[in-house]
């Protein structure tokens, strides 16, 4: 936004760098979005992939990243104590103004009831009052607290699945510097029950340290797992040389809520785009969630742009409106095959019955799953996997338009206060 010409203010509620709950592992999908914003993924400090090692019991395959057109063929880790810095930074350098330390409480409303700004408290002693920062358009990416997109009644929608995630960092020198992303798949719940409805991943991050975390949905029949059993459960099995082990542990175990298959809606609302956590944009197949969340970004600044070289009135709400019908239009047929996944397979029995020996030992089912679960397809196909993704995805039927009560489909005409 800032690089098309407009004047952007940032509200950050911490200050950089700052801790985030993540896996820190990147996709090619979301070094595709870096390449595009103009990152330097080449400086120090990132750690490339070539794939993905897949443990389920007995088997361990190895995948690589799909060489396709329009994505890279690898992926990379970085610390989110790093990587949203960065972020940050380069808006900064593209002129966007940061303020570090503001806490959006509330949208500012006018008597429409559009979002002209937000009400922001700093955590600086010398301004003890919370300031009004208005503006014609406001992009939420409050992560999935979703303070704003909840105050205009925008609520998350019941049928649509949450998952949680915990990470630790380890130092593993013998890990760090792997060539590959680990996913375990066969973790069952503490108490010896059924195998989890997630997974466990091990994610070099090149500097001796490991990210060691594990995502899951709420079983069907035994509920929510506890995490921290879980992990330690888990990680008891690992080789001694590993060092996943207490004594090698780098602060404590966080989680964090994953908002799955857009499940707040509609992600525009009068004068306010959802992007992100905060439209539950987080794949229901994987539990990614950078990669979606910059996509969005784009999608969303491009949006705006267009929408404010527009005078206030139809002709802007008009093109403001085309965000959410844009992002359907990406994500809603796989993020609703992804949702039904989610509902009938992997919160009963997880990812352990679909990895089973017949998929571990067909290089082809590998490459097919491995595609279907990131997302990483060419459009047109180029190849026989591609096809088959592609066509299945178009057999899904197109989620239709959501709306909420006073969220309408234009939301009002009039001009916003001054």
């Amino acid at each position: 936004m800032a690089r098309a010409g407009v004047d952007v203010i940032l509200l950050e509620k911490a200050r950089f760098p700052r801790e985030k709950v993540c896996g820190d592992g990147l996709t090619p999908r979301a070094v595709h979005q870096l390449i595009r914003m103009g990152v330097d993924i080449t400086a120090p400090g990132w750690t490339r992939s070539r794939g993905m090692r897949w443990v389920a019991g007995k088997h361990r395959v190895h995948i690589e990243w799909p060489s396709l057109g329009r994505y890279p063929d690898f992926g990379l880790s970085r610390s989110r104590h790093d990587f949203d810095d960065i972020l940050a930074r380069h808006a900064v350098a593209a002129g966007a103004r940061l303020y570090s330390g503001w806490k959006a409480e509330r949208p500012l409303t006018d008597r429409a009831g559009r979002v002209t700004g937000v009400v922001a408290s700093s955590d600086a002693p010398d301004v003890p009052e919370p300031v009004d920062f208005r503006a014609p358009v406001v992009i939420a990416a409050d992560g999935a607290s979703a303070r704003l997109a909840l105050a205009l009644g925008l609520e998350r929608d019941p049928r649509r699945q949450i998952a949680t995630a915990a990470r630790r960092y380890y130092r593993s020198p013998e890990r760090s510097r792997e060539e590959y992303l680990e996913l375990w798949a066969d973790l069952r719940f503490p108490d010896g029950g059924p195998y989890l409805p997630g997974y466990g991943w091990i994610f070099p991050m090149g500097d001796g340290r490991v990210n060691v975390g594990l995502g899951a949905l709420p079983h069907r029949r035994h509920g929510k797992a506890d995490l921290r059993a879980t992990l330690d459960q888990w990680l008891a099995r690992t080789p001694e040389q590993w060092g996943l082990r207490e004594e090698n542990a780098e602060g404590p175990v966080r989680s964090a809520a994953l908002p799955l298959g857009f499940n707040r809606h509609p992600l525009y609302a009068r004068g306010l785009l959802l992007v992100g956590d905060s439209g539950g944009m987080v794949s229901p197949w994987n539990g990614e969630g950078i990669a979606q969340a910059m996509e969005a970004g784009e999608v969303a600044a491009e949006t705006a742009a267009l929408a404010l070289a527009h005078p206030q009135g139809p002709r802007r709400e008009q093109v403001l409106r085309g965000y959410p019908v844009e992002m359907n239009r990406r994500w809603g047929r796989y993020y609703r095959l992804g949702n039904t996944a989610a509902d009938l397979v992997f919160s009963r029995s997880g990812f352990q019955p679909v990895l089973n020996r017949y998929v571990m030992g067909s290089p082809f089912l590998l490459d097919l799953l491995a595609r279907l679960l990131t997302d990483l397809t060419d459009k047109p196909s180029r190849d026989v996997a591609d096809h088959v993704l592609n066509t299945a995805f178009r057999l899904v039927p197109a989620p239709g338009p959501s709306r909420r009560r006073g969220a309408g489909r234009g939301g009002p005409r009039r001009r916003s206060a001054p």
